[in-house]
This record gives C-alpha cells, structure tokens and sequence, in this order.
C-alpha cells in the first residue's frame, strides 16, 4: 500500500513562505542558462520548475543567468501571493 497521503494546498501569506534557488548552468560557449526552483513552504508545492517552462537564457555571463533566475522567481512568488495556485 501506498505511503503518500493527501496533503492540502495552503496559500502563501508573506514572501517568507517561499524558498526559492537561483543558479545557472553553461551550455556551450558563452552561453549560460538560469535554473531556478521556487517552492511554496507552506505546503511543499514546486512552483518553478513545470511542465512547459520558459527556458531563462542564454546570456553572455554567469551573473546575468543567475539575476535572470532571482527576478523570475521573485516574479512567481509575487504572482502566487496575488492569485495563489491551489
């Protein structure tokens, strides 16, 4: 028998509410991508990545794919505080 169990979507109350991992990787010369997680604290749900997300990049240097990454997940976070996806 299955061990997961249902777990209930809470929406987030403040930006503490999210964890959120900026990084990049390098695919091919001068070209770097930002990864980026955002996870929802309150109730484990990945936000970024999904299914069919926007590839973030490339850019010329490691510091733009990673500032890429942050502001996007800022952008998730603030999107999911507004409208929360439950």
């Amino acid at each position: 028998m299955s061990k997961t169990g249902f777990i209930p979507s809470v929406p987030a109350a403040s930006e503490d509410d999210f964890d959120i991992s900026a990084t990049s990787k390098l695919a091919g010369y001068r070209r770097f991508f930002g990864v980026l997680k955002v996870i929802r604290t309150t109730d484990g749900r990945v936000l970024f990545p999904f299914d069919g997300a926007p590839e973030l990049g490339p850019y010329a240097t490691k510091l733009e794919a990673v500032a890429a990454a942050q502001v996007y997940g800022e952008h998730i976070v603030m999107s999911d505080l507004a409208r929360p996806e439950l």
